[in-house]
């Protein structure tokens, strides 16, 4: 999902990037799908979610630069396309990963709206933020029915070639599909966050702005000892590309067995022998838990996690006023209490 109004042109040239490459296979054997990278030039876009893209290749209502045909005026055609293409080039692009499992249909859609009804980052088409719900391969075959339409439906999902788990190398798996997944299209930075975080993309893509783009590793530190920042909080945390790149080819980390054990530490691990993601940086404490009683929001906040049922979520949103916009309606009921 993502928004942009940089300008009409801007997303004409970037709409048809909204043409979905979806590959399923079978059941067990599910391995890799990879989906599209939807919405316009400037903010998160996730096809189906309500904002620029919608249905498929062929669905009403899509957009796509169509440069005049003949051959008179060939060099200002390509000098047209060439700008606008430069215009819809955003400062950087961002990959967020959200860890999920195949049963959490009614989880994933709450998160869904949660990107999809987000304002979009100032200025306009700063950034490109594609959202992508990961799980490992889906055994169950009623699973594999309601995920293979919920991929037709929304392009968002990728399911990666492993068993389903949490701290025995999903993580991995992850961050190494990412640079192959994506190679021809590479992304600045690639997110891992979870489905009981809400993220605020705006606020991210804010922080994001003004770091490097190489040797990054930034989110909620974790201090071990006298080091402040020895891993990042597993609720959500960002690499550069580079970093993503060079575990996806580290073949000491699997030679060592060592991806399985407690995700976050793992990356952190990772990193600190390898020397990787150098420029570090906590967003502790705008990345945060939510508490027990659920009145630790913070108005700056960029992610805030342990949103574990349904009641938390509304908490959220209520507080984020996600659903101040709503217009009035004889279709609603006017004087219920939000």
């Amino acid at each position: 999902m993502k928004t942009s109004s940089s300008s009409s042109h801007a997303f004409q040239a970037t709409a048809s990037l909204c043409t979905p490459y979806l590959l399923l296979v079978p059941l067990g054997l599910l391995a890799v799908v990879v989906v599209i990278p939807s919405l316009g030039s400037s903010y998160v876009r996730s096809d189906g979610l309500g904002v620029l893209c919608r249905g498929g290749p062929a669905a009403d209502g899509g957009l796509h630069l169509v440069a005049p045909g003949g051959d008179a005026g060939g060099a200002r055609e390509k000098e047209v396309v060439a700008a606008a293409e430069a215009v819809a080039r955003p400062e950087f692009r961002l990959l967020v990963g959200v860890l999920t499992t195949p049963k959490r249909y009614e989880r994933r859609n709450i998160v869904r709206l949660a990107y999809a009804l987000q304002p979009p980052p100032v200025p306009a088409g700063v950034a490109e933020v594609d959202v992508r719900f990961v799980f490992c391969a889906v055994s169950d075959p009623v699973d594999a029915q309601l995920v293979a339409l919920e991929a037709m439906r929304h392009g968002d999902i990728v399911v990666l070639n492993c068993t389903e788990n949490m701290n025995d190398g999903k993580t991995h798996e992850y961050l190494s599909a990412v640079p192959r997944l994506f190679a021809s299209t590479p992304y600045d930075y690639v997110m891992k966050t979870d489905d009981d975080t809400y993220l605020r993309v705006a606020a991210m893509v804010d922080e994001l702005r003004s770091k490097p783009r190489e040797d990054v590793y930034l989110g909620h530190g974790f201090a071990v000892g006298d080091d402040p920042m020895q891993f990042m909080h597993g609720m959500g945390y960002v690499v550069s590309w580079d970093v993503a790149s060079w575990v996806s080819t580290n073949e000491e980390i699997l030679r060592h067995n060592d991806t399985h054990g407690p995700e976050d530490l793992l990356v952190g691990k990772w990193l600190n022998i390898g020397r990787r993601g150098k420029n570090r940086y906590n967003l502790k404490p705008r990345m945060y838990d939510l508490n027990w009683d659920m009145d630790n929001f913070q108005p700056d906040t960029v992610a805030v996690h342990l949103l574990k049922d349904n009641r938390r979520w509304a908490a959220a949103f209520r507080y984020f006023n996600v659903t101040a916009g709503l217009k009035p309606s004889k279709l609603h009921l006017q004087h219920q209490q939000p």
